[in-house]
């Protein structure tokens, strides 16, 4: 049974609509419609405004927007085919041009990656634009974020078993002390930095228990007001926590195209590290499965390929 032009429209825009596009929808039916059919469609939806001339023209950013989203499946296959240094080298690059609205992206490539992986980025970053990550971060970034920028991405930190209880106890007494102060001076000072910048994760894990033992919260619940500190210390302590608030943000309907960006980066970069333990994560937090959500929200082969990838290591 033929389908009616109103239901055909119903389609087409909800092809058009949420992260990616319908593509296989869109053939089967504006493929096969007549002029007359393709300009009622353009009167009745709300992507299109009268021109002074008469005629009916894309709302500019619906345009813009519509382009985005055509693109979305081709650069989630041109990231996910890049060696890993070159494709975190690249994301690197593109969020320090960005500048402030993203330097979440710097700090979980250098706080969530393994020693070995970050100085492969750093060898990437170099093949590709010739000055060292180092140089681009401290010419770019100012103020206190400057040096904990520069230490995490030169941080080259130890990843065996060892280390001393006593000494993560004192170190949670000066993170303590720093974010105490926070109201006389920035917290991100120079042994701050030099603990979440030179200490092991497995260290820093206990840093962190003791922190909540002295203060009675997570440290990141208390350095909301610094962006940059919180994203570092969620990337070091929860990372798998961290991961899940981009890829929530990245599916609110009102995200931007920042935030949208999230969700082909995390799923293309985690997908053969910890995407099982994101998704039990997710699921726990939740009580719904990731693969659903995203089968929800997105569309088309964008869709496919994200399903794909989420269905790796189980």
């Amino acid at each position: 049974m033929a389908m009616r032009f109103g239901d055909e429209v119903d389609v087409v825009v909800k092809a058009f609509s949420g992260l990616g596009v319908d593509e296989k929808s869109l053939i089967s039916i504006l493929g096969k419609w007549h002029p007359d059919q393709t300009k009622s469609f353009r009167n009745i939806v709300p992507f299109f405004i009268e021109d002074a001339r008469l005629f009916e023209k894309w709302m500019v950013e619906h345009l813009d927007q519509l382009k985005r989203e055509f693109l979305r499946f081709q650069g989630a296959i041109v990231l996910w085919m890049m060696h890993p240094w070159e494709r975190d080298a690249r994301l690197i690059n593109e969020a320090l041009m960005d500048g402030p609205k993203s330097y979440n992206v710097l700090v979980e490539i250098w706080c969530t990656r393994s020693s070995d992986e970050l100085l492969g980025a750093r060898k990437a970053y170099h093949s590709l634009y010739e000055p060292s990550i180092e140089e681009v971060v401290a010419s770019l970034v100012t103020g206190v974020e400057r040096k904990l920028f520069v230490a995490l991405v030169s941080s080259y930190r130890y990843e065996g078993p060892k280390f001393r209880e006593d000494i993560a106890k004192s170190e949670a007494k000066t993170l303590f002390d720093a974010v105490k102060n926070a109201a006389k001076k920035n917290p991100i000072e120079d042994e701050v930095v030099r603990i979440l910048s030179t200490r092991s994760k497995l260290h820093l894990k206990s840093v962190f228990k003791h922190y909540k033992d002295i203060s009675g919260k997570h440290m990141e619940e208390e350095v909301e007001a610094y962006p940059s500190l919180k994203h570092t210390v969620e990337c070091l302590s929860t990372p798998h926590t961290y991961f899940i608030k981009v890829l929530e943000e990245a599916i609110n309907p009102n995200a931007d195209e920042k935030m949208k960006e999230g969700l082909t980066r995390v799923i293309v970069t985690r997908a053969d590290a910890d995407m099982k333990a994101i998704k039990e994560e997710y699921h726990k937090k939740n009580g719904a499965a990731l693969i659903d959500k995203i089968e929800h929200m997105t569309n088309g082969n964008f869709k496919n390929f994200l399903l794909t990838l989420l269905a790796r290591g189980g």
